[in-house]
């Protein structure tokens, strides 16, 4: 099937919907637990359980609207299901927090495997997303690689520090605020290393480099 293009709205609806409806039901919904076949769980848990097939459903219909899916939309199917099944089967909701935590150190190690081969990585993935010379796709991964890092950090922080609201306020709302801050840092380095931004000067000196080398 080939990739077919979406209304940008229907597409963070798709990805955002999910993560929304998570929120809203933990604080919405009233009682601290349930009893489901005999057994008592939490009210986290419950809402686990509710956003396992509510975020396969929005990218099932990611994938049959537009035909394809990322390899980020794939492990966070795979780590969403072992973490929250984990969670629900054990009725421990410490698995399901830990899942950030295990998807951002995948990421970091994957693109610090990358830089140690000499490659990005993070260019196989985004190059269609944007124009970046070589030395300033290099730059970028290392920053993203420490950014996920942090976050990792961060993600354990929080949900071993506060109560279960705090870390379900952070998922939703402060951990993508980090990363568009991170991203806004970032555009420094995008248009110093944009190829449509580089002159016939700028082509020249780096001409003069190679050849004193």
């Amino acid at each position: 099937m080939s990739e077919k293009k979406i209304s940008p709205g229907l597409k963070s609806a798709l990805d955002l919907g999910p993560v929304v409806l998570f929120f809203l039901a933990f604080f919405f919904l009233k009682a601290d637990s349930y009893t489901i076949g005999g057994r008592e769980y939490g009210k986290f848990i419950v809402v686990t359980a509710m956003f396992i097939p509510v975020l396969f459903a929005s990218i099932g219909a990611l994938w049959y609207l537009t035909g394809k899916l990322s390899r980020m939309q794939i492990l966070t199917m795979i780590l969403v299901l072992l973490f929250g099944g984990l969670s629900i089967w054990f009725n421990d909701e410490r698995f399901f927090k830990m899942k950030p935590t295990v998807i951002y150190l995948i990421f970091a190690v994957m693109l610090v495997i990358g830089l140690m081969r000499g490659q990005s990585y993070l260019a196989y993935v985004m190059e269609d997303l944007m124009p970046l010379e070589e030395k300033g796709w290099m730059i970028l991964t290392r920053r993203f690689a420490m950014f996920f890092a942090f976050l990792a950090v961060a993600n354990e922080y929080v949900w071993r520090n506060f109560d279960t609201g705090s870390w379900v306020t952070f998922k939703t709302f402060g951990l993508p605020i980090l990363l568009f801050v991170f991203l806004i840092g970032q555009s420094g380095l995008l248009i110093t290393y944009d190829p449509r931004h580089r002159t016939d000067e700028d082509e020249d000196e780096d001409e003069d480099k190679k050849g004193d080398s």
